[in-house]
């Protein structure tokens, strides 16, 4: 049973925002969402986490993977933002279970060179903050020392992976750029921040369309892979969540940046705000994103969760932190959520689950053609609920929505 009549009454409640962001002083009511994430808690442990389901399909345990890092991140927001020590004590089990004393981290493997496994160093950063265990100050360096030896392209950005040999993908920019801007800024005197702007300038000027101003999922600076264009090296089609990683690279390394104001910083804000721009053109009247954004309402096309719930998260806070100035963004971000909670929140038998998450989606390797980076591809891969690609920016833009009554 769809809950969106409910829910949006309950957000009206929760925030006194209207869809035209007009704020009204009520008290909270913060039951519906934070039942659900407190679900998911509940049924969770550190080996078998309720939101991963790549983890779940397959049959392992979870071990140090971007998924469990995203849910997390959103746990400790909530902390930073609301409060809640329920959810920095989860936080922490999670992460103390599978970091050892020395800074090792269980599943973690520096010679894979994935860029995927960087992004849980952003939360050891956070819980050293937290908690001052000299466990995660040490994990936070396992995880730099990878920073520091991966490799690159010719261009000097780093590679997605190791099995993806000279090639940028835009999700990556997300999972490690941000991490390495902190890491400079807290620990490193900013020695290395001019290496961080350079990567993202390189992408603005490989992999952003002209035309549309979207990006493109891939780029292979080798031309080798069976899906890159030989004369671009770019694969074939845009692909909503890696343009919302990328967006919330930008927005998450410019609040982290030490020398915010200067010509860098200033350069990439208007990176950001010229790729917000571009995605309020392909805004659903829903106010969702479409899984391929500028194919909306083609065959088997559909309105996908969690790159909606990124823009809605990224929209709202970059007006939050001023990076965003037009309050047509707030707008915008306000829409998207509520389009989100109407469309994908339901109520299964009593039990709240979200909906409409694209289990993942990537291009090659070489030995699996099927991710051509075709429209068809993309449509091919399975759409799930509760899974924390979609649930954990949901509860990020949740943060930013309820924010608003303040």
């Amino acid at each position: 049973m769809k809950i969106s009549a409910l829910f949006l009454a309950a957000l009206t409640a929760l925030t006194g925002c209207k869809t035209n962001v007009e704020i009204r002083s009520q008290k909270l009511d913060t039951s519906i969402i934070e039942k659900y994430i407190d679900g998911l808690l509940e049924n969770s442990t550190a080996e078998i986490p309720a939101w991963n389901m790549e983890v779940a399909r397959s049959g392992r345990k979870s071990g140090w993977d971007y998924i469990d890092g995203c849910m997390i991140m959103a746990l400790l927001e909530i902390y930073q933002v609301h409060g809640g020590k329920k959810y920095l004590d989860f936080a922490d089990y999670y992460e103390d279970f599978r970091i050892h004393d020395d800074g090792t981290i269980d599943g973690y493997k520096i010679d894979a060179w994935n860029l995927d496994n960087v992004n849980g160093g952003k939360n050891l950063i956070t819980l050293y903050n937290l908690t001052k265990k000299e466990k995660y100050r040490k994990g936070v360096e396992t995880i730099y020392a990878q920073i520091k030896d991966q490799p690159r392209t010719k261009e000097g950005n780093f590679w997605h992976k190791k099995i993806y040999p000279n090639q940028i993908w835009l999700d990556g920019t997300y999972m490690a750029l941000p991490f390495y801007m902190e890491y400079e800024a807290l620990f490193n005197k900013s020695k290395n921040i001019d290496d961080i702007y350079k990567q993202f300038f390189n992408i603005y000027e490989i992999l952003r369309d002209k035309e549309t101003g979207l990006y493109f999922h891939g780029y292979d600076s080798s031309r080798e892979s069976f899906w890159a264009d030989k004369t671009t090296g770019l694969s074939k089609n845009f692909w909503l969540r890696s343009i919302g990683w990328y967006s919330m690279a930008l927005l998450d390394t410019l609040n982290k940046a030490p020398d915010r104001g200067s010509d860098n910083w200033k350069k990439l804000q208007k990176i950001f705000v010229e790729l917000c721009d571009s995605m309020l053109n392909f805004q659903d009247e829903s106010g969702m994103w479409w899984q391929v954004p500028n194919m909306g309402g083609k065959e088997k096309n559909y309105l996908e969760t969690s790159g909606s719930s990124i823009f809605a998260y990224a929209l709202l806070k970059g007006v939050r932190t001023g990076i965003l100035e037009n309050k047509k963004f707030q707008e915008a971000g306000v829409k998207a959520f509520e389009g989100i909670s109407n469309k994908y929140l339901s109520d299964d038998n009593g039990r709240l689950s979200l909906g409409g998450i694209c289990l993942v989606a990537g291009l090659g390797p070489e030995n699996n053609p099927r991710r051509d980076g075709s429209y068809e591809y993309y449509m091919s891969e399975p759409v799930v609920k509760d899974d924390a690609k979609g649930v954990g920016p949901f509860i990020l833009a949740y943060n930013e929505y309820k924010l608003l009554k303040q």
